[in-house]
């Protein structure tokens, strides 16, 4: 995989984690600490999502990921999608 598109995915994961971080303005204080807490257990699964590495993610990234809320990671990804029309970039198409 090219280096553009390397840059890409380990972009979106840095998106993922602060847009959980900026959650915090839309739901409440504590529930927001806790998704963000959350979402910063991920970055053991960097590896995984950078293309040309592991391609099976590790315990720890697993683990990770089942203490993560579903809301919580499906309300960042929100944000996150929407962060490139805001900068008046074309919205995301991850089809």
């Amino acid at each position: 995989m090219g280096a553009v598109k390397k840059c890409s995915v380990s972009l979106m994961l840095l998106v993922v984690v602060l847009c959980g971080i900026a959650l915090q303005a839309q739901v409440g204080e504590s529930q927001q600490n806790n998704c963000s807490t959350e979402l910063s257990t991920l970055t053991t699964c960097a590896p995984f999502v950078i293309p040309g590495q592991p391609t099976t993610p590790s315990s720890d990234c697993c683990a990770a990921l089942q203490t993560v809320d579903h809301d919580c990671i499906c309300n960042t990804l929100r944000v996150a999608a929407r962060i490139p029309t805001a900068c008046s970039l074309p919205p995301l198409n991850c089809a």
